[in-house]
This record gives C-alpha cells, sequence and structure tokens, in this order.
C-alpha cells in the first residue's frame, strides 16, 4: 500500500471522458440525495436524537417541498403533497423529489462538464466524495442494523395477529410477523447490517464493508420489491452506494473472487497529502462512527422500552374470548351476520382496545382502563369487574346498556406461542 499521501498511478493517470461525467453526476446528486434524503443525516445525531423533535428525520424534506411541489406540478403534472410520519418512504411526493433531484444532477453535470471541460481528473475530490458516501452509509447500515439487533423493528406478533386471518394480511406483514416470530433470526439480520457499518467508518476496512453492505443492502432491497414494503427508494440507493464503493476496486475483487489471482495490497487514495492529516482524519472516523453506535443503541433501547417488547403492558392484557354478549337485557347469540356482537377482545397496547366484530374485523379504538372502569371514548364505558382469567364489563356501547362476558384464553393456546425448538422431528410441522 502507497503511504498516506503519496500521489498513486491511479492518481496522475487521466480519465476517461465517460469516467469524468459520470464521477461529476454521482457527486452531485449522491451528494444531494445524503444531505436531504430523511434519516442520513439524522443517524449522525447520536445520543442527541432523543432530544431533537419527532419531525427532525424528515425536516429536510419538508422544507424542500415548496420546491419539489413546484417541480412536481409544473414539470410533471403531478400534485403530490409530502405526507410527515406516515412511516412512508415511497411517497408520490419523494418520488418526484427524487425525479428534481435527478434533473438537477444532470443540468449541473453538464454545466460542469462544460466549464471544467480541461481537468483530466479528480483525485482529491474523489477521496473525499468516497469518505462522505461511506460515512453516510454506514450511518444508515448501523441504524436499521441496531433497529434489528435490538429488535424494534419487526417486534414480537401482536395479539391481534394471532387472532387475524392470514388472508387479511398483506405481504408488508407477513414480512413482519415472520421475521418478528424468530428474534434470534431478526438479531442476526442484524449483526450482519452493523458489522458492516462498523467497517465502513474505518478507512483500512471500508472494501470489505461496502462488500457486506451489497450483500445486506441487496436482501433489504430484494425484500423490500417483493413485499412491497415502502422504503424501496431509499434501499435502491443504499444498494446503488455500496456498489459505488466497491468501483474502484471492481477489477481485483474479480481477480482475488472470481478469476483467483493474486492481488497486492489496495491502493487509496487519500484525503489530504500529509500522512499526520491522514491519520488523524482515520481517527476523527472512528470516533465519528463509535458517536452514531451510541446513538443508535440509545435509541434501539429507547424504543425498546416504549413500543417492543421491553414496554409496559397493560393490566388487561391477553386475548379475551366473548362467553356472552347482551343488549339491553337481551342476549345476541354468536351469529356470524350481527355485525354488533364482539367474538374476542384484546388488550396488548396501553390506552388501546382491540375488538373483534362476528365477521372477524378488528377495530382499534382507544380505550382508558384507569379506576375500575373501561372507557372508550366515542363508544362508551363499562365497569370492570375481573376475577381471575374471567372479566364481566357491564355499562353502555354505541348508546345501548350493554353486558359482556368474557374469558382470557391462554396464549399458550397458540401453535405460534407453544411450538418452540425442536432438535429431533420426525416429520415436518405445519401446525
Amino acid at each position: 500500500m502507497e503511504p498516506d499521501g503519496e500521489r498513486t498511478d491511479d492518481e496522475s493517470r487521466t480519465w476517461s471522458l465517460g469516467t469524468r461525467i459520470a464521477f461529476r453526476f454521482c457527486v452531485v446528486y449522491f451528494g444531494l440525495f445524503c444531505l436531504t434524503f430523511a434519516q442520513i443525516t439524522f443517524a449522525f445525531a447520536g445520543v442527541l436524537a432523543g432530544l431533537l423533535p419527532d419531525g427532525a428525520v424528515i425536516w429536510q424534506q419538508v422544507a424542500l417541498q415548496p420546491v419539489t411541489g413546484w417541480f412536481g406540478r409544473t414539470v410533471l403534472g403531478v400534485d403530490a403533497v409530502l405526507t410527515p410520519g406516515s412511516g412512508s418512504g415511497d411517497q408520490a411526493a419523494i418520488w418526484v423529489y427524487v425525479a428534481c433531484l435527478l434533473t438537477v444532477a444532470v443540468l449541473a453535470t453538464v454545466a460542469w462538464s462544460v466549464l471544467d471541460r480541461q481537468r483530466g481528473r479528480y483525485p482529491r475530490l474523489a477521496a473525499w466524495f468516497t469518505v462522505f458516501l461511506r460515512l453516510c452509509l454506514g450511518g444508515q447500515m448501523m441504524f436499521y442494523g441496531f433497529a434489528k439487533l435490538i429488535p424494534t423493528q419487526m417486534p414480537s406478533p401482536p395479539l391481534a395477529a394471532l387472532i387475524e386471518p392470514f388472508g387479511n394480511l398483506s405481504p408488508m406483514a407477513v414480512l413482519w410477523l415472520q421475521v418478528g416470530t424468530s428474534h434470534p433470526y431478526e438479531m442476526a439480520l442484524g449483526a450482519v447490517e452493523v458489522l458492516a457499518g462498523a467497517l465502513l467508518f474505518v478507512p483500512k476496512t471500508a472494501t470489505l464493508g461496502a462488500l457486506v453492505s451489497l450483500a445486506g443492502t441487496g436482501q433489504i432491497f430484494l425484500l423490500n420489491m417483493t413485499y412491497d414494503v415502502p422504503v424501496k427508494i431509499l434501499s435502491f440507493h443504499l444498494v446503488l452506494m455500496s456498489a459505488l464503493l466497491l468501483a474502484p476496486n471492481a477489477r481485483r475483487l474479480v481477480d482475488a473472487v472470481v478469476l483467483g489471482r493474486g492481488v497486492g495490497q489496495e491502493r487509496r487514495a487519500a484525503p489530504f497529502d500529509s500522512p499526520r492529516r491522514n491519520r488523524l482524519a482515520g481517527v476523527v472516523q472512528v470516533v465519528l462512527g463509535v458517536w452514531v453506535l451510541i446513538g443508535c443503541v440509545t435509541l434501539g433501547l429507547q424504543t425498546w422500552r416504549e413500543f417492543g417488547d421491553g414496554r409496559a403492558k397493560p393490566e388487561l392484557y391477553g386475548i379475551w374470548q366473548v362467553a356472552e354478549f347482551s343488549v339491553d337485557g337481551t342476549p345476541r347469540p354468536p351469529l356470524l351476520t350481527d355485525d354488533i356482537r364482539w367474538q374476542r377482545v384484546v388488550f396488548d397496547h396501553p390506552g388501546v382496545l382491540t375488538y373483534q366484530l362476528m365477521n372477524g374485523d378488528l377495530v382499534d379504538v382507544a380505550a382508558d382502563t384507569t379506576g375500575g372502569v373501561l372507557a372508550v371514548p366515542d363508544g362508551g364505558s363499562f365497569t370492570v369487574d375481573r376475577a381471575g382469567d374471567d372479566l364481566r364489563l357491564v355499562g353502555r356501547w354505541k348508546d345501548e346498556p350493554t353486558t359482556v362476558v368474557l374469558e382470557r384464553r391462554p396464549l399458550e393456546d397458540f401453535t405460534l406461542r407453544n411450538r418452540g425448538f425442536h432438535w429431533v422431528q420426525e416429520a415436518p410441522f405445519f401446525g
């Protein structure tokens, strides 16, 4: 490997016209994308992320909405409005934003290529752009990796999922439930992403980190495409960023991995001429990686306690089977055509009640169970009389006197909960 700061053969060689144009485009496009797309910069807030307002993760795109909105209406003929907090990274407004960035990048590349047509190479800018790109990619790999390593992205299947007909589930819900059913599997996926992110923050292991990232982001993009997960735009860009980082070493990788040829040590262009400054820059990158790591762990643990399996469970936690349902003193038999009677009631998250109608539909409503009273805004209220696994609700529902008698169903009755792990089994078990 060349000493840091020494000019390599690659740095003195004139780039082809196509390489120069492609490089200029990538610098402009990915520079703008990484600086303005949602959580890419948010990952670098570290432990301060929890102190930022809720909209901090997407403030850049909100700020750009007047520009991208005008672009959509004027150029594309699309009136797309961004909806912050929707959870979707594939909104029409975000596709318009990407189209806007592509247009700006093309125009900027043309102008740059005309104004700077005499320059034959950009070794120093390439070195800085590489650092920028791998830090942004590394931050995202850690951000998403810790969301799985501390299993919060795909939490354990909610209780309502145990009684939801499989045919009612979306492909994304199936994916979330499948991964969330096995925390060890989810954590293994997260560990790969965290490893990739950590390697990317260390200059000497960046190529290995990009390889692991390409494998990880490739799988993520495939899942997003095949299960219709609305993070297709970001995941595709993470794949491209991984590939871009590997591009300078593509020939060496083919020689070593595919053709089995020997290759020398990697020659890496340095951001500075001074070896001392380059070593210091490497230390700064590692420290930044530790900062991001601590922030992701902190955010992950906070999310685990608030929304994951570490959250507080309501006093009536469980799935309750309706044994009797009376309205105005008249019992209502469990007929599938009854659109008033409940079939089951689920208490899973504090402040939320889910009741299942006789046709199988699940309805979530806000609920307060304090003080021995079950209060449902816009629905009614009941006094709560509980004796172990038996529950009696007496009050009013939809302006009618209603009495509901329920029995809690043991969660171990569900195969998904009781199957466990078996080293020895004589035949596949599908339930």
